[in-house]
């Protein structure tokens, strides 16, 4: 015996995530099903939009802006709410 196990495993078929999913996995997702590249601050503004809790952002408040805010466009907020339904964060 080598020590090798071959594992035959259908991603899409796992579990659930138990109602967790990284900004990146949600960017991942929205990227592959819709083409659209999404930003955090998108994916932020629809989680307190739906009232879903957020983690801490380490880096807020660090960054120089020029004190507009970008609106999350209503295409990407139903492909963001579509991601948060596929990873049963709602």
């Amino acid at each position: 015996m080598d020590g090798h196990i071959d594992i035959d495993l259908d991603v899409e078929k796992l579990e659930s995530t138990g109602g967790r999913a990284t900004y990146i996995e949600i960017k991942d997702y929205v990227k592959g099903k819709y083409g659209y590249s999404i930003s955090s601050l998108y994916i932020a503004q629809i989680k307190d939009k739906v009232g879903l809790d957020k983690r801490l952002n380490y880096n807020h408040g660090t960054g120089k802006t020029d004190g507009r805010t970008l609106v999350c466009p209503p295409e990407k907020e139903e492909a963001i709410m579509d991601a948060f339904r596929h990873f049963n964060l709602m």
